[in-house]
């Protein structure tokens, strides 16, 4: 009942990140102790919590500076101790997942017993509570503290954001993490309404989020996935397809864009990035938040500044991005891509399935 708190076990169901290396490193634990929560947090009982490229980045450490080559599912033995977003090492063991959608279920001494029983989604940047503009000073859910991979999960109440939508837990534990990030591109470069942009990736996570919210924005999307996915894309709201096995991928876009190109939104980079580039106009907007192909890219300083261009890192964004998120999804105005759903004891199979890129939007676990 809302406005009291729930009978909280004492240990719950977890998944706990024990080190870096491959999906053996995540150990499915029934003793996990519940949090205990700080003045300022809330207990959220988690019912379900979208996996992202973050997940998997963190887990074999391919945040490392010595780490040159592609995301994949394994762990990389040439990982450092650098081997979180932050460029710090990862505390073991530790609980990943940035997505939760669960139920307030207890709140800390400092109040907001309003949230109790309310259904919620997470902001997952943990921003200091004294200077949240800082930056530096930032963590993310499932990285710097405990996530949404346990059937309980403690965070402050500030980042919790109640929602009001006929949407299933699964599918707004698809939303967080991929359409805060996608959000985070478009705001950053300021697409506007008639502008083209190139979405690379454009059938992740994030991509499907690149597509639907730059056509909220009223541009048009010249999106570039494997020929396999082109109806699903499109039916995301992209404009034109190009197929990234293209043998002359840069041609092929600049065919399909039929003109200057404002924007672009890439989380791909690798080879193609060079010659991708130079299709963007003379103060064009490039923006990034992500390297699934490689992060190690070639750029001739000249495309940079006699084209005017302008590059975007997109990584921290404030907290009007989650609350801009909120309130397209509360009005509708985008709707979920789920590609399936795995129990949080099946955490091994989940993750496997969400490095092999075979589906389209997000991948999602349960919790029961």
């Amino acid at each position: 009942m809302t406005g009291v708190p729930a009978v909280i076990p004492d240990v719950m169901t977890a998944v706990q990140l024990v080190g870096n290396g491959g999906p053996e490193m995540l150990v499915v634990r029934h003793d996990v102790p519940v949090p205990v929560l700080a003045a300022d947090e809330v207990l959220i009982r988690v019912r379900a919590c979208g996996m992202n490229n973050t997940d998997i980045n963190t887990r074999v450490g391919w945040y490392s500076k010595s780490v040159t080559g592609a995301t994949t599912g394994d762990g990389l033995l040439e990982a450092g101790e650098d081997g979180t977003w932050g460029g710090t090492g990862m505390a073991f063991p530790s609980i990943q997942g940035a997505d939760p959608c669960g139920e307030v279920v207890d709140v800390g001494q400092a109040g907001g017993r309003s949230l109790l029983g309310r259904r919620v989604l997470v902001d997952g940047w943990i921003r200091d509570a004294s200077d949240p503009a800082d930056r530096g000073k930032a963590g993310y859910l499932g990285s710097e503290r405990d996530g949404g991979f346990a059937q309980y999960c403690a965070v402050p109440a500030r980042n919790v954001h109640p929602i009001e939508s006929p949407l299933s837990d699964v599918e707004l534990a698809s939303f967080p993490c991929s359409w805060s990030t996608a959000e985070h591109m478009l705001t950053r470069p300021g697409l506007t309404a008639g502008e083209t942009i190139v979405v690379t990736g454009a059938s992740g996570g994030v991509g499907t989020a690149l597509v639907q919210l730059a056509k909220l924005r009223g541009a048009r999307v010249v999106a570039v996935t494997t020929a396999s996915k082109f109806d699903d894309v499109a039916a995301c709201g992209a404009d034109v397809l190009v197929d990234r096995s293209s043998g002359d991928l840069s041609g092929a876009v600049a065919e399909a864009a039929g003109g200057p190109v404002d924007v672009w939104a890439d989380v791909v980079g690798g080879p193609d990035f060079a010659p991708l580039l130079e299709l963007l106009r003379r103060g064009g907007r490039y923006t990034t938040a992500g390297a699934i192909a490689g992060p190690m890219v070639e750029l001739d300083l000249r495309t940079l500044y006699l084209n005017d261009l302008e590059l975007y890192g997109c990584t921290v964004y404030g907290p009007e991005v989650f609350t801009a998120l909120v309130g397209y999804i509360e009005r509708g105005e985008v709707r979920p891509v789920v590609a399936g759903t795995f129990p949080l004891t099946d955490i091994h199979a989940a993750q496997e399935a969400f490095v092999a890129k075979r589906h389209t939007g997000n991948l999602v676990i349960t919790v029961d």
